[in-house]
């Protein structure tokens, strides 16, 4: 997915292309995430569709629950679904932050090997 680091820095627009993919992927996997909290609470809790919306766009936004499950189920998949969010929130960081990062530092190598490129022609060890 990302370029070798002897290989060129990316032009501008495929990097914005980059930025987007990963947030793209990012949103995929949000909504993924929100479907299936939706599905649980509407199973599990019994609870309406926008209810269900509400409770799991809050556990997974890191809000905290709107109101406390009231099944044993219901109980085990809230638990579940709040740690997984705190993955999904991690995961979605990373996958948003790897093409900047990666740029970053590869911007940094590229000049690294530009600047060893002048010291060898000015040497002539070229």
């Amino acid at each position: 997915m990302f370029e070798h680091f002897r290989q060129p820095l990316i032009s501008r627009r495929a990097y914005q292309h980059r930025l987007l993919g990963a947030g793209l992927l990012a949103l995929c996997m949000i909504a993924f995430s929100l479907a299936m909290g939706m599905a649980g609470y509407h199973l599990l809790e019994g609870q309406p569709w926008l209810d269900a919306f509400l409770s799991a766009s809050m556990i997974l936004s890191g809000m905290g629950p709107v109101s406390a499950p009231q099944t044993d189920p219901g109980k085990l998949f809230a638990g579940s679904y709040a740690l997984f969010s705190g993955f999904v929130a991690l995961i979605g960081v990373g996958v948003m932050a790897a093409p900047v990062v990666h740029r970053f530092l590869h911007t940094f190598h590229v000049e690294e090997d530009g600047d060893d490129d002048v010291a060898r022609a000015a040497d002539g060890s070229h």
